[in-house]
């Protein structure tokens, strides 16, 4: 179950953060590879980025549900291929430190269906960690640069 965990101390509120996350039209343009996205409705986007999976570079098209807002501290949502057999989840949670610093934990899970499965798992595994901690840490300085000067 190839899957990426980063957490990381962020010079921001809980509610900064949440205040960002909360809208996903802030955040997917900060994954790794971003092409496009459109919202759906408030809980639905679809999202297009380009991974680089080894020897090959594929765009990926995904629907992004989100599960579960849990203000002020945590979105859920899972993930769908829409062009590749593939689905996930993830979430986003921030938890407060002090007045004006968190702790924000990114967590991405994606799992290959299919027949290709076998060989995308083990490229799955390998940089899943990596764009996990790319996308958490994208977050967590567009967060503080938007908010730390306060």
């Amino acid at each position: 179950m190839p899957a990426g965990l980063h957490k990381m101390q962020v010079e921001a509120s809980r509610d900064e953060i949440w205040k960002f996350v909360s809208e996903m039209d802030a955040w997917a343009p900060l994954v790794p590879g971003y092409i496009d996205h459109e919202i759906l409705n408030e809980r639905e986007s679809t999202w297009k980025f380009k991974t680089d999976l080894g020897l090959m570079k594929k765009k990926i098209h995904l629907k992004v549900d989100i599960t579960e807002w849990q203000e002020p501290r945590k979105v859920t949502f899972n993930l769908t291929g829409i062009n590749e057999r593939f689905k996930g989840n993830g979430y986003f949670e921030a938890e407060s430190i002090g007045r004006n610093a968190s702790n924000m934990t990114g967590y991405l899970e994606i799992n290959a269906e299919g027949p290709l499965s076998k060989m995308v798992t083990p490229l799955l595994n390998s940089i899943l960690p990596e764009l996990t901690t790319e996308l958490t840490e994208a977050v967590a300085y567009k967060v503080e640069g938007m908010y730390s000067s306060k």
